[in-house]
């Protein structure tokens, strides 16, 4: 399963919301996107589920990191040009399902920042690339996002209570996946190599084993290269729906 073809990208958009299983997801995949779209004027916020205390690569203590991990996130959607970072809790890094409560959260969130487009995980495994995309955590993240997206978040009759919280229903008009299945929408971010390299590296915890601006710059051409755009440029891709 795969995909259809990308839509045409809305150009009138005015906030952003990208929601993640765990801190650093959003910036592996899309840090040098966003920065396009703050530059663009675009309002852009984070929604993390989990604080992603089931990562490291140390013998730091296993109680610190959901602490470190948040700090890390901040200050890597700092360097993006992002502001809002909203954590949900009770949810547990590696347990994550598209249930109920995690789509109640979702669409709550959906309701309170009313964004125009919504990036997430691809809700579709990647069979050629296990490792990464197919994190059990990003499916589910993708499952619950896209549901909240439709119908969820724009039914008034779909978690009632929400209204008695004054979240009014709210339609999100697109969706951008990240690390799904062929795709096919690059945003050159060539001009904000720099910008991705200095979010990943927040995450040091995550990415101190490796060559932070070696591995960017190969992941970044390799797309660049499967998506069409000339040699010497770099891309982050994506497959966009329109959900309204």
């Amino acid at each position: 399963m795969s995909f259809p073809a990308s839509a045409p990208v809305l150009t009138d958009v005015r906030r952003a919301l990208a929601v993640f299983a765990h801190p650093d997801d959003v910036d592996f995949g899309c840090a040098a996107t966003i920065a396009t779209w703050v530059d663009e004027g675009i309002e852009v916020a984070y929604l993390l589920v989990t604080y992603g205390e089931a990562g490291g690569f140390d013998d730091t203590p296993r109680d610190a990191i959901p602490r470190l991990r948040e700090a890390e996130q901040r200050a890597a959607a700092a360097a993006v040009g992002v502001e809002r970072v909203d954590f949900l809790t009770g949810y547990a890094d590696g347990t994550l399902t598209p249930g109920l409560g995690l789509r109640r959260d979702i669409t709550a969130a959906i309701r309170r920042f009313r964004p125009d487009r919504v990036l997430t995980t691809s809700p579709l495994r990647r069979w050629e690339q296990l490792v990464g995309p197919g994190h059990p955590d990003h499916l589910a993240v993708g499952e619950a996002t896209t549901c909240a997206v439709y119908p969820d978040s724009r039914n008034r009759y779909a978690f009632p209570e929400l209204l008695d919280e004054g979240l009014e229903p709210w339609v999100v008009r697109e969706i951008w996946y990240s690390a799904g299945p062929a795709p096919d929408h690059a945003v050159d971010v060539t001009d904000r190599l720099a910008t991705k390299i200095a979010a990943m590296r927040a995450h040091h915890s995550q990415t101190a084993h490796l060559d932070v601006p070696a591995w960017v710059r190969e992941q970044l051409s390799r797309t660049a290269r499967e998506t069409g755009l000339p040699d010497g440029r770099l891309a982050e891709a994506y497959t966009v729906l329109r959900t309204g």
